[in-house]
Order: structure tokens, then C-alpha cells, then sequence
């Protein structure tokens, strides 16, 4: 590519909807490296605070297609980018043909395969892109992106990936594939949070002062990353969610979904949920997923009365 056109593409403008943990990170990330970034978020007031540090608010998904060939959407769940897309102010009946609509959202595989085909049918384009890393990585545009998409698609918006993520999978050339890998991260990612909170409530009900606990397996082979972070989260005492309770019940119900139409076996996984079902319904559904520890009965947690 041409410098100058590296230049036009560094403006050409592109939407970010949703401003959540990852969100907000990812479009930092796009106007770190000098795009013009466009936001809606259903808080108006968090998308009018990134139009002040740089970039553009807009009331409705719809109003920010005007402006943009590519969006992004970095909402919770499918209902979330059903409305986003199809509502009465979504974006989908507002895109110009050709544009594409990037989802990084953790969604049923056959439900992303066959958004494809609607946006399709409209003359857009479309991206099957889930996301990780978290909100660390997404605020320093290091996030990973699971990728699947037609070559066209890529060629439009393969440049945005490139502020926002350190890797970027192509997976395949038809929406599904990278959603079922994702599938497959969140089923790791759900077992080891849950697996890393009965560690650390076994070691607190045998007395083991927590912080030594963390250091010693933080630095042994029985470590994770996801004990490494979230057990953080827990010898904190700060429960503020990065990433909730309930979105385990839903990405391990859809783990447990995928399976069962194959009519595999995932108990793990399977108890897994459970335990995030258990902490849901226990009043901790809006917390971050490290709270699935308060499920343990008989233990003091960090920041607990005695």
C-alpha cells in the first residue's frame, strides 16, 4: 500500500457501537492510530465523554451508519446485535451497500452464519469476529480477534483490525467459524475461572493465608491465567465487572448448546455452568465472574468481616 493511501484509509471514518470494557478500548485504540472514530453506546453519556477526548457521538446506531463504511459491534450477546442491526433506530437499513458490519460479540455460530446471509441480502458486508483478551488488551490495542469473513469483507476493514488487536485469525471465508472458535476459548476460559475459585476457597477453608497461596501457584505449574487474574480480582475484594457472572451462564450455555447438537459429551463444562448458575441466582449475576467463589460455603473471603 501507498502512503497515501495509508493516510486515506488512517481517516476514512468507522464506528464503534457499544463502549463496554472492551469496546471502549478498542475505540481508543482506532483513534490512537489516527482513524476517525464514531461511537454509539446505549449510555449516551459514556459515548458524549469519548466525543470530548476525540471523535464523534451519535444518538442512534442508525445516525452513525450515515457516517461510516465499517462498523464494529462490541455488545453483549445476539439479542443485543438484533437490535443494534434491526431495531427501530438500528443501523442496518442506514448502511450504503458494500459497507461492512463487523460483530465481535459471543453468539451461536449458526446464528452468525446466517446474519451473513441477511446482511447479505441487504448488499452489506459481513464479519464473524469475536474477541478476547480482555480490558487490559483492548485499551492497548492488543487484543485477539477470531475472524471469519469473504475476501472482500477483509479488504475493507483489515487495516482497523490492525490498531486493535495483536492477533488477528483468519479462520475461514464463511461466518461461523471464528464464533466456534470462541466458543471454544470461552469453555476453557469458564472451566479454569471456575476451576481457579475452587483452589483458592479450598486453600482458604484449610486455613492457607490467601496471598501466599496466589504467590506460590501464580509461580508454579498449576497456574493459569485465569487464576493469575481473577483470584486478583478476589484478594481485592473488588468484584467490579470486567466481566460478569451471567455472561458465563450465557457463553458456557452456549458451549453446553454447540455440544448438544452433536450429542458430545462436556461435563466439565457442564459443571462449570452450574457453578456460574448457582452464583447468578446466589444475587451475584451482575458481578465480576471471580465472585462464582462465593458459591463456597464456610470460608472468609478477603475483605469480609471476621
Amino acid at each position: 500500500m501507498q502512503k497515501n493511501e495509508e493516510v486515506a484509509m488512517s481517516k476514512q471514518p468507522v464506528g464503534v457501537i457499544g463502549l463496554g470494557a472492551m469496546g471502549g478500548g478498542m475505540a481508543r485504540s482506532l483513534r490512537r492510530a489516527g482513524h476517525d472514530v464514531h461511537v454509539h453506546d446505549a449510555r449516551l453519556d459514556v459515548a458524549a465523554a469519548f466525543a470530548r477526548e476525540g471523535g464523534h457521538a451519535h444518538e442512534s446506531a442508525a445516525d452513525l451508519a450515515r457516517h461510516c463504511e465499517v462498523i464494529i459491534s462490541v455488545v453483549v450477546n445476539a439479542a443485543q446485535t438484533e437490535e443494534v442491526l434491526f431495531g427501530e433506530l438500528g443501523c442496518g437499513t442506514a448502511m450504503a451497500p458494500g459497507a461492512v458490519f463487523v460483530m465481535c460479540s459471543t453468539v451461536d455460530p449458526d446464528w452468525s452464519a446466517a446474519l451473513e446471509t441477511r446482511l447479505a441480502d441487504r448488499g452489506l458486508l459481513y464479519v464473524d469476529a469475536p474477541i478476547s483478551g480482555g480490558a487490559a488488551r483492548a485499551a492497548s490495542g492488543e487484543i485477539t480477534m477470531m475472524t471469519a469473513a469473504r475476501p472482500q469483507a477483509y479488504a475493507k476493514c483489515e487495516h482497523l483490525f490492525d490498531a486493535m488487536a495483536a492477533r488477528v485469525y483468519k479462520l475461514g471465508d464463511r461466518a461461523g467459524a471464528g464464533s466456534k472458535v470462541k466458543i471454544i476459548n470461552q469453555l476453557l476460559a469458564g472451566v479454569h475461572i471456575a476451576a481457579a475459585a475452587e483452589a483458592m476457597a479450598l486453600g482458604l477453608r484449610a486455613g492457607v493465608d490467601a496471598q501466599a497461596l496466589y504467590e506460590v501457584i501464580t509461580h508454579s505449574a498449576g497456574n493459569s491465567w485465569m487464576f493469575e487474574n481473577r483470584m486478583a480480582h478476589v484478594l481485592a475484594a473488588d468484584y467490579t465487572p470486567l466481566s460478569s457472572v451471567d455472561i458465563f451462564v450465557k457463553d458456557l450455555g452456549l458451549v453446553l448448546d454447540m455440544a448438544r447438537a452433536s450429542k458430545f459429551p462436556l461435563p466439565l463444562s457442564a459443571t462449570a455452568h452450574q457453578m456460574f448458575m448457582q452464583a447468578s441466582t446466589s444475587g451475584h449475576a451482575a458481578e465480576d465472574d471471580s465472585a462464582v467463589i462465593k458459591i463456597f460455603p464456610g470460608i472468609t473471603l478477603p475483605g469480609d468481616a471476621p
